[in-house]
């Protein structure tokens, strides 16, 4: 016999990068406006953060922006905005070790909104420090393959700005 009110488990898809880093840098590129604004989001779009509120329940708001030619084509196409509002909710914050959050997923035509959970886990080692961030999979393949093709870009401008 099953049990009609359980939620069957969502899948999820994993990213790992290692930094040449200090744990407050990373940490402070995902709960600070202008460590967000440098890097969130897929190369081809920016963002303009207007609230982080770095605390459970509280919102990171902002608007995603298409400022590519490529971006820009396939948001017209798509019948999507080039700038959207968007948002996430931090659901756990422990200091330099691990942030989770809910993104609000209202911004595809068609789709009824809902909302996909992101862990991040910070691991020093050393002078560097190992990043995991686990997604819940999208309500498709495709979106679910768009979503990680724009988590891992925006992990390579997050590598980027470790550069030197």
């Amino acid at each position: 016999m099953t049990n009609e009110t359980e939620t069957p488990k969502r899948s999820t898809f994993t990213f790992e990068r290692t930094y040449t880093a200090s744990l407050d840098e990373v940490w402070e590129l995902w709960t600070t406006k202008d460590g967000i604004e440098s890097w969130w989001g897929p190369e081809g779009f920016s963002v303009k953060v207007h609230e982080v509120a770095a605390r459970p329940e509280g919102l990171v708001r902002y608007d995603m922006i298409a400022t590519a030619p490529e971006q820009i084509a396939f948001m017209k196409r798509a019948g999507m905005p080039l700038s959207s509002p968007a948002q996430w909710t931090f659901t756990e914050l422990t200091p330099q070790r691990r942030l989770a959050y809910r993104h609000a997923v209202d911004f595809i035509p068609g789709v009824t909104p809902y909302t996909v959970s992101t862990v991040v886990e910070f691991h020093p080692q050393g002078k560097d420090v190992r990043m995991t961030v686990t997604s819940d999979a999208m309500h498709s393949e495709e979106w679910t393959q768009r979503a990680s093709a724009g988590m891992q870009s925006q992990l390579g401008k997050l590598t980027k700005r470790f550069q030197r």
